[in-house]
């Protein structure tokens, strides 16, 4: 008996239980869908994790490298036309969002000699540690304060304010506002003042002379949630990790650190963002460490490595780069270095929900 080699042609699978049960339920989504509705347990697993995973990257900006494109950028459009002349520091997972972080915005800043950047003010708070050049000030709330390298400055949220350089040298700063905070809320204001620059009525120096020499002008506010003060110099600030130093408290993790304070409150210079100082030892092999805070670090001095778990990124002076949050690293320092951080832990520690660990 001959057999046959054609190929029989397959039998159709009949529609088992399961599929009747996710047909039926596809088309239930389909109809609460129509009145804008969606099913929790189809979703509960993205929304409710076991642990933090953050949707930004590890980066880091050399300064070597991108200090070239700044110049240019001095000489394709002027302080007055861009309003701000910011180079954004872009996370490469959050591209066209304009974060460093998840909740923070990261900007260098060039403003050349002879320049103004006029007078505004926002909703947005922010902070500008000074990289490069000497003599440019920032003007806030009526105090001119003149910038130098490692200078921590403060404008805090609606305050009045605007830059200048009257020096013969370009200055360079990095920017870092809590702008992605803001607008999540939607919250967001910002205005023009009518004088392109402030009048400015206090001297260099006036609010930490009244504010943070461990005195306080009499009838002052006590309760403040931003700090009176508008520049921490670093002139003033460094000397303090060599005491810390010289006395041997040196955290493994951090270094010997210090951390910007409100000098009225104790709490954070700011609600939204909160910033250190941090002084590696030569030779420095910091334990790991994680928080639930992405970290923008910038160098100051010095030459080191932070490693992550799966990537280490190197850093010379103004360099600038990222942790995400809940990202186990470590800091080695090959030389002395000081490595200044800001983050949102303010906010994350206001709403009960930071944590840290190793």
């Amino acid at each position: 008996m001959a057999v046959s080699t054609a190929q029989k042609k397959p039998t159709a699978k009949a529609p088992g239980p399961k599929d009747n049960v996710d047909a039926i339920r596809q088309g239930y989504y389909d109809r609460i869908g129509a009145y804008d509705m969606a099913p929790l347990w189809e979703v509960l697993k993205g929304l409710v994790v076991t642990e933090p995973k953050s949707v930004a990257a590890p980066k880091v900006w050399h300064y070597k490298d991108v200090r070239p494109l700044i110049a240019e950028a001095g000489e394709l459009i002027t302080a007055k036309e861009a309003e701000r002349r910011v180079l954004v520091l872009e996370n490469p997972a959050l591209r066209g969002k304009s974060r460093a972080t998840n909740t923070l915005f990261a900007g260098l800043q060039l403003i050349m000699p002879g320049e103004i950047a006029p007078a505004h003010r926002h909703s947005a708070s922010a902070i500008r540690f000074v990289l490069d050049g000497e003599g440019a000030y920032t003007a806030v709330e009526g105090e001119k304060s003149i910038m130098k390298p490692g200078d921590f400055v403060i404008t805090a949220n609606w305050d009045a304010h605007d830059h200048g350089n009257t020096s013969d040298k370009p200055m360079v700063w990095l920017d870092v506002l809590d702008l992605p905070t803001v607008n999540f809320f939607e919250s967001m204001f910002a205005e023009h003042l009518d004088d392109e620059a402030q009048t400015t009525g206090r001297e260099d120096g006036d609010s930490m002379a009244r504010y943070g020499s461990g005195v306080l002008p009499d009838g002052a506010v006590t309760f403040s949630k931003k700090t009176p003060i508008v520049n921490y110099t670093y002139e003033r600030t460094r000397p303090i990790l060599d005491r810390l130093k010289r006395a041997g408290d040196i955290d493994k993790r951090h270094g010997a650190r210090v951390r910007y304070a409100n000098p009225v409150t104790g709490g954070w210079a700011l609600p939204t963002m909160g910033a250190h100082l941090a002084l590696l030892p030569k030779g420095f092999e910091g334990e790991n460490y994680r928080s639930t805070d992405g970290t923008i670090f910038v160098c100051v001095e010095g030459k080191g490595t932070t490693k992550l778990d799966d990537k280490t990124l190197e850093w010379s002076p103004n360099d600038v780069f990222v942790v995400p949050s809940w990202q186990r690293y470590a800091h080695n320092a090959t030389e002395e270095s000081v490595l200044f951080s800001i983050s949102d832990r303010p906010v994350q520690e206001a709403l009960g929900i930071w944590r840290e660990g190793n």
